[in-house]
């Protein structure tokens, strides 16, 4: 395999599995809100900077048992927001300019009710 295939493997696994930075990068700032809403999230904005791993601890931030996913895994097995964080940890990193950018002219995504 060599190194585009692989460059463009990496990309293909971050942008489908780091979903919190696809939600507050790539959607409207209503789609973020929305779902943190139905979500219970107790978070009131989302900075704009490392909004991916902000948006996954705002998903477990909330209101108990909203989120039956969890209850669904196998006991002992890693759950999938582990992951998550973690890729959204390396794409953040890799968008940080212009999320820097974005912070400083949009400011962050507001979630109150």
């Amino acid at each position: 395999m060599n190194l585009t295939n692989v460059v463009l493997l990496t990309a293909i696994v971050l942008s489908t599995t780091a979903c919190g930075t696809i939600d507050t990068l790539a959607r409207e700032d209503a789609v973020t809100r929305q779902k943190l809403r139905d979500l219970g999230s107790y978070c009131e904005n989302v900075p704009r900077i490392y909004s991916g791993v902000a948006y996954d601890f705002c998903s477990l931030n909330g209101e108990p048992n909203r989120d039956k996913s969890l209850e669904a895994q196998p006991a002992g097995s890693v759950p999938w927001i582990a992951f998550d964080f973690a890729l959204s940890g390396i794409l953040d990193t890799l968008v940080l300019p212009y999320t820097i950018y974005r912070q400083s002219r949009d400011g962050s995504i507001e979630i109150s009710r």
